[in-house]
């Protein structure tokens, strides 16, 4: 499995929320913590199993930063990122 990092988009690719695209704010060693914003917030990231998400080679540098110095990241932040990244999922960062 590619190597998972803060601040990367993923797909789901199952449970009821296969297909939806989500940013990884937190790890485990088995899990990953999603959040898109809207339905899965901040207050209550979406707990999945890593085999369940497939990665995509795009990390948000601004929430990947945010969450490495531990900032403040809200809801807004995320939100607008997603928009950002659904507009042109080209203009990203691509993992190496």
């Amino acid at each position: 499995m590619e190597k998972l990092q803060c601040g990367q988009i993923i797909k789901s690719k199952a449970g009821r929320d296969q297909g939806k695209v989500f940013i990884i704010i937190e790890m485990d060693d088995e899990y990953v913590y999603l959040v898109d914003g809207n339905l899965r917030r901040l207050e209550n990231p979406k707990k999945k199993k890593q085999k369940h998400v497939q990665p995509t080679h795009i990390i948000i540098e601004t929430i990947k930063n945010k969450i490495e110095k531990a900032e403040k990241l809200t809801n807004a932040d995320i939100r607008k990122e997603m928009i950002v990244y659904q507009k042109d999922p080209e203009n990203r960062k691509e993992v190496e």
